[in-house]
């Protein structure tokens, strides 16, 4: 897919991991594994055009051309399934799996989500 902006990537990305969010919390209530899974699942994005267009009950000029299924994102929100979020960039931890960053701040994130250097040298 292609697309006019970062912006409208991420809320492509928001839409298909609130669609993901909603399967899993089915998923997992169907097993009976946990006895609820009755608050909304939080997804954090650090751009804000993202984030406010996820939130915006409205048609708006800048999203017209995005196609109607990536709008499911405002209907799960407005049930109460997901909430997102926004995140300051310096504190997102996905950041090493998405894009190149400075050394010391990708061994940071990588090591705040359990990631580890193996050596193989021997």
């Amino acid at each position: 897919m292609f697309t006019d902006s970062t912006t409208e990537a991420e809320y492509i990305a928001a839409s298909d991991a609130a669609k993901e969010a909603v399967w899993l919390r089915n998923f997992i209530s169907d097993l009976r594994v946990v006895a609820s899974i009755s608050r909304p699942i939080d997804i954090y994005f650090d751009n804000s055009g993202a984030v406010a267009q996820a939130k915006e009950p409205r048609e708006h000029h800048k999203s017209r051309h995005v196609l109607k299924k990536y709008h499911l994102i405002r209907e799960i929100i407005g049930r109460g399934d997901v909430r997102i979020c926004k995140i300051a960039t310096d504190e997102n931890v996905a950041d090493p799996l998405t894009k190149p960053l400075a050394r010391a701040k990708h061994e940071g994130h990588a090591s705040s989500i359990g990631m580890q250097y193996l050596d193989t040298s021997s």
